[in-house]
């Protein structure tokens, strides 16, 4: 299996060259030159080994149709390390619960940092260590996080032999939570850069940096985003697992809610769906920030400027530049790089803007590719949430509110089952669960107490020069 660069650009590249790269040369985001297909007798062999053998086994299956420059039997034992019920808290790694009327959870929020990053994040950290190790290499990662990336990676690759973490966010707006779970790491290999900004001025800062490319070489830049495919791979996994576990046979659908703010988690419903899963529907679920419910809704892609980007009670959806969804944008387009280079390269540069409204391709993305979208409010979300657990016994996070309020919406078919994506665990953002329902949510043991530790963090204005000369003083160059 090669990748190519979704705007044109000439190389074709193995998994583990692209898994520590990042960006392409040409700053476009890498895909396979073709989705893997899996027909009714491979599903079937899925569900068997899910069932069976569990999640690891399920992973190192779908894995396997898409790297092939790792012995088979060196990435089962990397998915037996990472997918176990001692990091995630149950043996079944992403369990369904049903909620009501063919809607259900699919609950993603087991890990280390109780988010749904840990899914990808704790592979990725396995992967670097195991390729970095097999070619005697260092790696400088560079990340940005609007909230739950920074810790899920922080927690994946602290004392990882090889690996650096360089972790932007925006200053002061996180929850008090997810800054406690970042900044109060100790580890010398993990450095927090907290940016006089937002979210969008991280990965800009990211991207200008990857696109740097004698400083990326010089200092061995990688990336835990989700521009980096190894991650968006992980994700196809669990639709898989929610799709066997929310069905008995073959020949029916399901449908996704996805809350989505970078278009990474939703992007890899996108790639389950191209390669053959019944996935009937993918939904968009946005926050006030609804560039992306926005673009499926009128065809305009329109990115907002700082100042008109939210603060929101989901704060990890507070992005208004979405970089995986040139991803989908790709595949919509017929894999016209040419066409892809022009609106991400060219025209969102250049008017922070385009229009896909009069091309007869934009009626696809619902016809061809299944995608709706909608919107929630932070009244939205408080009413959800109430509901949940009134209702239902259930307490849900801020943005997997989001998904629950938009699914309901977007849920008509009774015999298709609707699955939401859990986002994190409620802990995270306490403060709005009490503005809902007059009670904080349930406080795991291990982080009592965390909002007070002493913080390691660096602040600093949003300056691309600035963060370069940090990375040059804590790392030294390769050879």
């Amino acid at each position: 299996m090669l990748y190519i660069s979704t705007r044109g650009h000439a190389d074709r590249k193995h998994f583990c060259d692209i898994l520590l790269e990042g960006l392409a040369p040409d700053g476009g985001l890498y895909l396979p030159e073709h989705y893997p297909q899996v027909n009714d007798a491979m599903l079937t062999r899925l569900r068997k080994a899910y069932h069976e053998q569990g999640y690891a086994e399920l992973a190192f299956q779908i894995l396997s149709l898409y790297i092939d420059d790792i012995p088979a039997a060196d990435l089962k034992a990397i998915c037996a390390k990472t997918y176990t019920a001692e990091v995630f808290g149950t043996g079944e790694i992403v369990p369904l619960r049903h909620l009501e009327d063919g809607l259900w959870l699919e609950a993603l929020s087991n890990g280390p940092t109780l988010a749904f990053k840990d899914m990808a994040m704790q592979l990725l950290g396995n992967l670097f260590e195991y390729e970095l190790n097999r070619r005697g290499e260092e790696l400088n990662i560079l990340g940005a996080t609007s909230g739950d990336t920074g810790s899920a990676a922080e927690y994946a690759m602290r004392g990882k032999k090889g690996v650096r973490v360089f972790m932007t966010s925006p200053h002061g707006r996180m929850s008090a939570f997810q800054q406690a779970q970042m900044f109060s790491l100790q580890d010398e290999n993990i450095h927090n850069i907290a940016i006089e900004g937002v979210f969008d001025d991280c990965q800009d800062i990211v991207k200008a940096v990857s696109n740097d490319l004698a400083f990326k070489r010089k200092y061995k830049i990688g990336t835990v985003n989700s521009i980096n495919w190894a991650r968006l791979l992980a994700q196809v996994v669990y639709y898989f697992a929610g799709y066997i576990q929310a069905t008995e046979n073959n020949s029916q659908k399901v449908s996704f809610t996805v809350p989505s703010g970078n278009f990474g988690n939703v992007c890899a419903g996108h790639v389950a769906r191209m390669m053959g899963l019944p996935i009937d529907k993918l939904v968009v679920a946005t926050n006030e920030n609804d560039v992306l419910d926005e673009f499926f809704r009128t065809g305009a892609y329109r990115v907002r400027a700082a100042a008109d980007t939210h603060e929101t009670s989901s704060p990890s959806m507070d992005i208004s530049k979405a970089s995986n969804f040139e991803r989908f944008i790709f595949d919509l387009l017929g894999r016209n790089g040419q066409r892809t280079n022009a609106l991400f390269a060219k025209a969102l540069p250049a008017y922070g803007r385009f229009d896909l409204s009069a091309d007869p391709l934009f009626a696809e993305a619902a016809t061809k590719y299944g995608f709706e979208s909608g919107k929630s409010t932070h009244a939205d979300r408080l009413a959800t949430i109430k509901d949940n657990y009134e209702r239902h016994g259930v307490t849900i996070d801020t943005h997997t509110a989001d998904g629950v309020k938009v699914a309901r919406e977007h849920h008509q078919d009774a015999t298709v089952p609707m699955i939401v994506l859990e986002t994190a665990l409620p802990i995270k953002f306490a403060e709005t669960i009490v503005e809902a329902l007059g009670h904080a949510p349930e406080r795991p043991a291990k982080f009592a107490g965390i909002e007070d530790l002493p913080k390691r963090v660096h602040v600093m204005p949003a300056n691309v020069q600035l963060v370069k000369q940090y990375i040059e003083r804590h790392c030294a160059p390769a050879l």
